[in-house]
């Protein structure tokens, strides 16, 4: 079993007790379904699951409703599973295909809270404004990603004790012992190689074969295009373009993503949906550019400048079709490994809560990443070769008063180090980096 951290969010729904619904989103073959029906099965004495794909014909149970109380009385006869109050989760799969669900979370939770509900689905098709606007306290979001770093290591061989070391050297600023460095960064190159996607990593652990994780990334790609086609008709084909462009376009010098490389598009204004489709249905991480690296960074983001990264980087080394996983997990010394470093800083980024954008500018040069972090922009250099200490533009940046950067990072593939103010860190420290969070009680009196 793969430990996933979406386990503290569900115990919290359990320790509720049905004060809310719990909505789990995110891409297609990220582990919803699998962490939902686990701890289903685990922490209750029935689970009645409802899968809107497996069974269309569950959608009538919400459509020419006359009464809310109708809903619970269609549920329970739907279903063969015993529902008793108090020990059943109702659990809604694939809720995109049957939205009008959202619309009765209210009733069953405030009217009939005999039981616990949980809703899934893919952000494929999601009607994101349907589920916006359900109440404030009825239903509570989370949104799942791959698994990141510290899950993988978790899940591949590697142990708390090994994460625990790594985690009190990026607290002290102290480089950890060389054997577990280097223990580390195999497991990095791996992560490389099958990301994060919980099928390619349970199949890395089942038969540690390589081709066979490629052949279960290629399928999870398969299902994505299918999922374009499916989802947005209209579009699918401009879609379809932008998606297979992800990796040539990470792997220019500058890895920013142009419009005009797509035939018959030319400008960004007539791909702007496309774009947003993909980010949406988490397919896509975006990271903008901001105009200047100062707070807040959102209102500096310019919508027109980005870069577009895979959502995990294992699918994004099975993209490119050309052995890169060998060259990774040998760790060629000549190999620009750039695309995939940043890719991988980016889906760290992201499922710690940042929103990753980047600077750049003719006078000062390119900051890879640029972050706000306990109140201040953080810069972050990402090196994948022995050139980490040369970074132009992080140093002119950081002499300039009126930005008040105090600290940057630079991930790379040596020990770690301080210089000044800049903290070189072995790149899987990505890890330890997270989002601020604010505090359980904000009180605040005149």
């Amino acid at each position: 079993m793969i430990w996933r951290k979406i386990e503290k969010r569900l115990e919290a729904f359990y320790k509720a007790n049905g004060r809310y619904a719990l909505l789990v989103d995110g891409a297609r073959q990220v582990g919803k379904t699998y962490s939902i029906e686990e701890f289903g099965r685990t922490h209750y004495d029935s689970v009645v699951k409802i899968d809107f794909v497996q069974r269309p014909g569950a959608v009538n149970l919400f459509r020419d409703v006359e009464d809310e109380s109708e809903v619970l009385m269609r549920i329970s006869a739907f279903t063969d599973t015993p529902m008793i109050p108090g020990r059943t989760l109702v659990f809604f799969d694939e809720v995109q295909k049957c939205p009008e669900v959202i619309t009765f979370i209210k009733y069953l939770v405030k009217e009939a809270g005999h039981y616990h509900y949980i809703l899934s689905g893919s952000l494929l098709g999601i009607e994101l404004k349907n589920i916006r606007s359900v109440p404030v306290g009825t239903m509570d979001e989370v949104r799942m990603y791959p698994l990141d770093f510290e899950e993988f290591v978790l899940a591949v061989g590697g142990n708390q004790e090994l994460v625990n070391a790594a985690r009190t050297g990026w607290e002290s600023r102290r480089p950890v012992a060389k054997v577990l460095h280097d223990r580390l960064m195999r497991f990095f190159r791996l992560y490389l190689v099958v990301g994060g996607m919980p099928a390619a990593v349970q199949r890395y652990i089942d038969t540690k074969d390589i081709r066979q994780v490629l052949s279960e990334q290629q399928a999870i790609l398969v299902e994505y295009r299918k999922d374009i086609s499916q989802y947005d008709e209209d579009n699918s084909l401009r879609i379809r373009m932008v998606f297979e462009r992800l990796a040539p376009e990470l792997n220019k010098k500058n890895k920013r993503f142009y419009a005009d490389s797509l035939p018959e598009c030319g400008r960004f204004e007539r791909l702007e949906d496309e774009f947003v489709w993909l980010t949406e249905a988490g397919v896509a991480i975006p990271a903008f550019n901001v105009s200047e690296p100062k707070l807040p960074l959102r209102l500096a983001e310019k919508p027109n400048f980005f870069k577009l990264f895979m959502n995990d980087v294992g699918l994004l080394a099975a993209m490119y079709m050309n052995g890169i996983q060998v060259r990774i997990l040998n760790g060629e010394a000549e190999m620009n490994f750039g695309a995939v470093y940043e890719n991988v800083i980016a889906q760290e980024l992201t499922a710690h809560g940042f929103r990753p954008t980047y600077y750049t500018s003719r006078i000062h040069g390119e900051i890879d990443f640029v972050v706000e972090y306990n109140g201040r922009v953080l810069p972050i250099e990402v090196k994948c070769g022995k050139d980490y200490a040369r970074h132009r533009a992080l140093s002119r940046i950081m002499g300039i008063v009126d930005y008040g950067i105090r600290e940057a990072i630079v991930f790379d593939r040596d020990a770690l180090r301080v210089v000044n103010n800049i903290f070189y860190a072995p790149i899987y420290m990505m890890m330890f980096l997270k989002s601020d969070n604010l505090p359980d009680q904000m009180i605040y009196e005149v």
